[in-house]
């Protein structure tokens, strides 16, 4: 029945870590978002690209996950990346400026916490406890903040919604089944597609610096990801 499958999902062996889950997630990304309109999308992802770093870290220390010197390398050389395609750039210290770098911080222990939950949770339970948490802990201060949706963006907002969807709930499936210290070499990503989105939709210049960097970002991932299968 539609109970008992909702009883099954809901239950978790895990519930502490499965609500402050909810928590980080959702403090991250609304710190994220707020970042892109202070100092734009590629900024912030370049910022938040210390996040594989203090992740590889976390879960060495808490997950007693092994961390090699090839893990070390392929963070390195996707960092290196990273700092390629933002090369140069000059932010001015202020709290608007560290936001990325608190919501790496947040993000790096939530990915922590995932592949611990990984341990006793299913990919379903797992998805959906963040969901929730997150739903209503958003919900409650939103009519604080609350301006109506404007017709036009509703096509945008269902966008982003499903491929939000979709992309959280592989990555909780992703942890299942990789190390964490594995995975985020590969959340370099993140900051050559935003350079990409930026290019085609802001009309941001293809540098040169953007594809050398790109280039060092896709072979840290292919790396570690080779050298796991060893």
């Amino acid at each position: 029945s539609g109970r008992g499958v909702l009883r099954s999902i809901l239950k978790t062996k895990q519930p502490v870590a499965q609500v402050s889950r909810g928590l980080l997630f959702i403090s991250s990304l609304l710190m994220a978002i707020y970042s892109y309109t202070q100092v734009g999308l590629i900024v912030t992802h370049a910022l938040m690209a210390v996040f594989p770093l203090l992740t590889v870290l976390l879960s060495g220390l808490f997950l007693k996950e092994e961390i090699t010197r090839i893990k070390v390398v392929a963070v390195g050389v996707g960092f290196l990346g990273v700092t390629i395609i933002i090369n140069p750039i000059n932010l001015e210290f202020s709290l608007v400026s560290v936001l990325p770098l608190i919501s790496a911080v947040t993000f790096a222990i939530y990915a922590v916490l995932t592949r611990k939950v990984a341990s006793t949770d299913n990919t379903e339970t797992s998805f959906f406890w963040v969901s929730l948490v997150s739903a209503i802990a958003i919900t409650i201060p939103s009519p604080l903040f609350y301006k109506p949706i404007q017709f036009s963006d509703l096509y945008f907002l269902a966008l982003l919604c499903t491929f939000s969807l979709v992309g959280h709930f592989l990555l909780t499936n992703a942890y299942r089944h990789a190390e964490a210290s594995v995975l985020q070499p590969f959340s370099y990503f993140h900051l050559f597609f935003a350079s990409v989105v930026g290019i085609i939709f802001f009309q941001d210049p293809l540098t040169i610096s953007t594809v050398a960097g790109g280039g060092l970002i896709v072979f840290g991932g292919i790396l570690i990801s080779r050298k796991s299968k060893l």
